[in-house]
């Protein structure tokens, strides 16, 4: 009888009755993520990696016997499932947003000085961290356990990768239960990435089974990550690291670092390089001792991101179209190499934009190839006095974008050749102009073909029309065969122009075309957007259709009246303005309205909320509210907000702290209320 019990007494998992089976399978499971917790983020393991093994095997074996009893926190859930066919797509309940960058001191210095002007304080307290190259995730946890995970996509939808997520060993499944209670709801957005030493393992055992290798860690771990068959990715091993927060239910903390401390205690890993700075000097010092500590790291970063750490003060200060007014990355000096230029093209853009680009010898930066390079402009080839046949110094902007940084003159050999725009465009042979202010030079042809199909491209985007199947390489047959002049004649294709064309099956053009129709129903938001009007982003689109309603409404308006919204400034005002004054807009307006493309909203209700016509300041910490839910609140009442007091706003919402604007408005005569006044008037006690 002896061999069938362990020196623990437990029973072998055949003899195990079904309570038996599921009392050992919790213990196990919450033992092995004991052991997880203390090996991948406390860094101390306890037992040996053959003790581990052998108790995830008694796990398996028990839930291989009784796979009903299987915990969602199950470590052995972690080896991968069998392949997807795809993944699906997983909204994100709060946008991930981008961030705005700074190349330089200075430029991390301004972002201070509009933080504090903003707030209308001397020094403001900074949470700084590494900035990681890797791949932007969000993880969903229901009652402290993993339910769900995401891509970070387009920042408003990811693709769902939640078999993927489970088997990164240091990712919780379930939460840690200790003195600070767990969220009902709680989602985090993190990084996941790869090690140094893990992507030269990796790439040693691609060459061996003769496949290529990774050009580097980031692109080695969001390659691992978007793999349909998640036993790849367990193959691999992929880390993470958490650092923000979604939404969270019934949870609040006054700073971020006492999120981040929020984010330990519940088992997350967490970077051990955050830290609290008390003004932008400290910040600047932590980021040039990061940079010089760069290369000695385990794994890749590329800057620093700096937060404001109140966040009253980061609802305060809100949000712009893409990104958070109160953080902002740092990026280190980017890696460069030399090279010579093999020659100079014209590149034009959907907006009829004309950039010079070199073809270079290619030259590998960072783990990436470089074969192309902005000269960004006219003005900057003459200032660096690039020529054709220079060798020049080329550098991965912000490790991304190449850039010409220099010409290596001493170096400069006889036969270089300068470079002019031409006076004629490159594609269409239309005229190119510098306009008055502007340091682009532009096609003045409507009718180009590159700029047909910049705006056709950017007309069907996933983030604007979102028509499937319409990519780059069908958008240039369908502009090279005369079937689409413009975006407007989408809607006029058949199905037997589409299956005329290369590489083009019956059923692929009546999935297109099925995917055209369906974008009649497009929210108007989606339609601004891929008007392409200057300026004018996603959110800026978002905006607009929510204040106006229709098209036509957005077309009579004034840019005075434009200015009065939320957001939109002088410079967006008069873009808009401008773009429905052009004969050949309307037309086109008028051409996809009579295809049945013509959205609207009603906002009839907003004539009769109690704000209409009335338009409001907030400023000082509001007790009820953030900004943005005080905005949304008046706007949803027929009311007006904006950012600055004038003669136009009738109404400044002062908590404590609310400073100049609090002058401001007295000086203007502009009416002061307090936010239960506020409150009052809107109906919201």
């Amino acid at each position: 009888m002896g061999r069938f019990f362990f020196s623990d007494c437990r029973l072998p998992f055949r003899l195990m009755n079904h309570k038996k089976a599921a009392s050992r399978i919790q213990d196990l499971t919450a033992l092995l993520n004991e052991h997880n917790y203390r090996y991948y983020i406390l860094d101390n393991p306890t037992i040996s990696d053959a003790e581990y093994d052998a108790l995830l095997r008694e796990l398996q074996d028990l839930e291989t016997s009784q796979p009903d009893l299987i915990q969602p926190d199950s470590p052995s859930q972690r080896v991968g499932s069998p392949p997807l066919s795809r993944f699906e797509a997983l909204t994100h309940s709060i946008p991930m947003l981008s961030l705005e960058n700074a190349m330089s001191d200075e430029e991390l210095i301004n972002f201070d000085t509009r933080v504090r002007k903003a707030l209308e304080l001397d020094r403001i307290d900074y949470v700084v961290e590494p900035k990681l190259d890797g791949l932007g995730v969000e993880l969903i946890y229901m009652d402290g356990v993993f339910i769900a995970g995401s891509t970070r996509g387009d920042g408003y939808t990811g693709e769902n990768i939640s078999t993927n997520l489970k088997t990164l060993k240091s990712l919780p499944l379930r939460l840690r239960q200790n003195a600070r209670s767990i969220p009902p709801y709680l989602e985090v957005r993190g990084e996941v990435f790869m090690t140094h030493i893990d992507f030269e393992q990796l790439n040693r055992r691609q060459l061996v089974a003769e496949k290529p290798a990774f050009a580097n860690p980031r692109n080695a771990a969001a390659g691992s990550l978007r793999q349909l068959d998640s036993r790849i990715t367990a193959s691999r091993n992929l880390q993470v690291n958490i650092y923000a927060s979604g939404r969270i239910d019934d949870f609040r903390v006054a700073s971020h670092m006492e999120f981040i401390q929020a984010l330990r205690d519940w088992g997350f890993p967490v970077n051990d390089r955050f830290t609290l700075c008390h003004g932008i000097e400290d910040v600047i010092r932590f980021h040039n001792q990061l940079e010089a500590d760069r290369e000695s790291l385990s794994y890749d970063i590329d800057g620093t991101v700096t937060k404001v750490n109140d966040f009253a003060f980061q609802d305060q200060l809100g949000i712009r179209s893409r990104s958070p007014r109160w953080a902002i990355a740092g990026k280190f000096k980017a890696r460069q190499a030399v090279t010579s230029i093999l020659s100079i093209e014209a590149s034009v853009g959907r907006t009829g934009a004309i950039t010079p680009v070199a073809n270079l010898d290619p030259v590998p930066i960072g783990g990436v190839t470089v074969a192309r390079a902005t000269l960004h402009n006219q003005d900057e080839i003459d200032r660096k006095d690039v020529r054709v046949g220079d060798f020049v110094v080329v550098q991965r902007a912000g490790d991304v974008i190449p850039e010409v940084v220099k010409v290596i003159l001493e170096n400069r050999p006889d036969n270089t050749r300068v470079y002019r725009i031409p006076d004629q465009c490159p594609v269409c042979d239309g005229h190119v102009v510098r306009l008055d202010g502007e340091a682009k030079h532009y096609c003045q042809n409507i009718s180009c073909p590159a700029q047909i199909k910049g705006r056709i491209e950017h007309f069907v985007a996933k983030r604007c029309l979102d028509i499937d199947g319409f990519g780059s390489k069908l958008v240039d047959q369908l502009v090279d065969t005369g079937f689409l002049n413009s975006i407007a004649d989408i809607y006029s294709l058949t199905a037997d122009q589409l299956a005329g064309l290369d590489r083009m099956a019956e059923k692929s053009a009546d999935n297109i075309m099925e995917a055209v129709a369906a974008s009649k129903s497009a929210e108007l938001w989606r339609l601004i957007h891929g008007l392409g009007i200057r300026n004018v982003g996603e959110h800026l689109s978002k905006v607009l259709a929510e204040k106006y309603g229709s098209l036509k409404s957005i077309s009579e308006t004034s840019a005075e009246e434009l200015e009065g919204t939320n957001e939109v400034g002088p410079i967006v005002a008069l873009g808009v303005v401008e773009f429905f004054k052009e004969e050949d807009n309307r037309k086109l307006i008028t051409s996809l309205g009579s295809h049945g493309l013509d959205p609207q909203i009603d906002i009839s209700s907003r004539w009769e909320g109690v704000l209409f016509g009335l338009s409001f300041v907030f400023s000082g910490k509001l007790e009820y509210f953030n900004r943005d839910s005080a905005r949304e609140l008046v706007e949803s009442l027929g009311g007006a907000t904006a950012n600055s007091i004038s003669k136009k706003i009738d109404y400044l919402v002062a908590g404590p702290g609310a400073g100049s604007k609090l002058e401001k408005a007295e000086k203007l005569r502009v009416k002061v209320l307090t936010e239960d006044e506020f409150r009052k008037m809107a109906g919201a006690e």
